[in-house]
């Protein structure tokens, strides 16, 4: 018990920041990824066409298993976080294999943006009144009552 807490006042005045965790080892790192995860993943990206066209969901599996090998090692060498060598790593497959799937997202025709809005507007305008007419359903008015 006296441990946890211990430990818990270290975590939350953050003078345990340098023990908890010990740095990155970037040896151990870069010679992992580079010298088993990326050459796997930059063989079969060579026969997928990317300098053409994007090759996104041709390679998706190569991709998740050389993130798979990256993700592991990042956590074996203590190199992952924001801003971290793995972060790195991804940008720089990014830049070179995925630079032409950027821009396949288009804006829908406008008969089917039309479709999609005008509902919602016009349920905008009469909510009102059906709110009024439920309300005042039912009810007696004061010259009904022979007042």
């Amino acid at each position: 018990m006296v441990t946890y807490v211990a430990a818990l006042i270290l975590i939350c005045t953050g003078l345990g920041e340098g023990v908890l965790a010990p740095p990155c080892d970037h040896k151990k790192f870069n010679a992992n990824v580079h010298g088993l995860c990326l050459p796997a993943f930059n063989k079969s990206m060579e026969t997928s066409g990317y300098q053409d066209t994007c090759p996104w969901p041709v390679v998706k599996g190569i991709y998740n298993t050389m993130k798979h090998c990256v993700d592991h090692w990042a956590n074996a060498s203590w190199c992952k976080g924001r801003g971290s060598m793995m972060d790195e790593v991804f940008l720089e497959i990014h830049k070179t294999y995925f630079s032409l799937c950027g821009g396949q997202a288009q804006d829908p025709p406008l008969t089917t943006l039309i479709m999609l809005i005008v509902p919602g507007i016009i349920a905008t305008f009469f909510l009102p009144l059906l709110c009024v007419h439920l309300t005042t359903w039912n009810t007696e008015m004061p010259s009904t009552l022979g007042l």
